[in-house]
């Protein structure tokens, strides 16, 4: 028996390691990330507003355009997603359809947020946050809202940034009473990061290794170590793509030629594999698609 998506991100949170989800802004991304065979994967509202927007995280993108990329994200691979639910896009009645709409797109988990709108990305400055009871009712309206018992909710208090520690635990104790299955306590510095497992006994933790470096660079092991139980890595992938996509570009106004760049990028074969040739193949001969019109190298 196939187990669904949301069950197995869920046993693997039980589990005895810590889960790595790297992010992912696109469907071409998530199925970088089923090849290289890991547990899990994140869409990043960040990466998603600058692929998408060619904006910063400062709550442009709308509810819809966040689920349709989601959607796009969980079709393409059969990897648990994560999704960043930014603050729900509204109230408790908006975050019942957030919701709704992501668990319909194939999404496992999502991630609310503490903040106002129109939010910002947690390690930007000029965060402003609603009520401790106005986020317990979005918790409680996500947890109502979903069909499948195996959903995660993932509750985020940006609290530690603007109020400190001790109004971040207690923000983070009241989401996890109104029924988060997860707690990511967002921004913590180097002396943060002990303190916070201790406070929320048995409770999975979530650990955003985002590249600003507020919070520690630390490996698997480690972060095992601190008692965080899963680790999204938001923007890595992007910002690689990003880096190697500068260097072609130089290397192709300087050169006038692509002749040296060729050896060193993916190949032509490779880039179709990934993008699920095979199937298509498979469903071209299941179908009945004549053998000189069937799609080949």
């Amino acid at each position: 028996m196939t187990l669904t998506r949301t069950k197995r991100l869920r046993h693997a949170l039980a589990g005895d390691r810590a889960i790595m989800a790297p992010g992912v802004v696109d469907a071409m991304y998530a199925r970088l990330v089923a090849e290289a065979g890991f547990p899990a994967m994140y869409m990043t509202g960040a990466g998603t507003s600058a692929t998408r927007l060619g904006y910063p995280d400062v709550g442009l993108l709308t509810m819809t355009e966040m689920v349709d990329n989601a959607t796009r994200i969980a079709d393409a691979s059969d990897v648990p997603l994560i999704a960043d639910a930014d603050n729900g896009f509204g109230g408790p009645l908006n975050v019942r359809r957030a919701i709704q709409l992501y668990e319909r797109g194939g999404v496992a988990a999502v991630h609310l947020e503490d903040q106002v709108l129109p939010k910002r990305c947690g390690h930007l400055s000029g965060k402003q946050l609603i009520s401790a009871e106005d986020m317990v009712a979005k918790v409680k309206a996500a947890v109502d809202a979903r069909v499948d018992p195996d959903f995660v909710v993932i509750a985020r208090t940006d609290a530690l940034a603007l109020h400190g520690r001790n109004a971040a635990f207690d923000r983070a104790e009241m989401y996890r009473e109104a029924g988060a299955d997860v707690i990511f306590i967002e921004s913590p510095g180097p002396d943060d990061l002990p303190h916070i497992a201790p406070r929320f006994p048995g409770v999975p933790l979530l650990y955003n290794m985002a590249t600003s470096g507020k919070t520690p660079f630390l490996s698997r092991s480690e972060v095992e170590a601190l008692g965080f139980k899963l680790i999204i890595y938001p923007n890595w992938l992007l910002l690689s793509a990003c880096e190697a996509a500068r260097r072609t570009l130089e290397v192709m106004k300087t050169e006038e030629s692509i002749a040296s760049i060729a050896p060193n990028v993916m190949t032509f074969k490779q880039f179709f594999d990934m993008a699920r040739m095979a199937e298509v193949q498979e469903l071209e001969a299941r179908y009945g698609t004549p053998e000189e019109s069937r799609t080949d190298y």
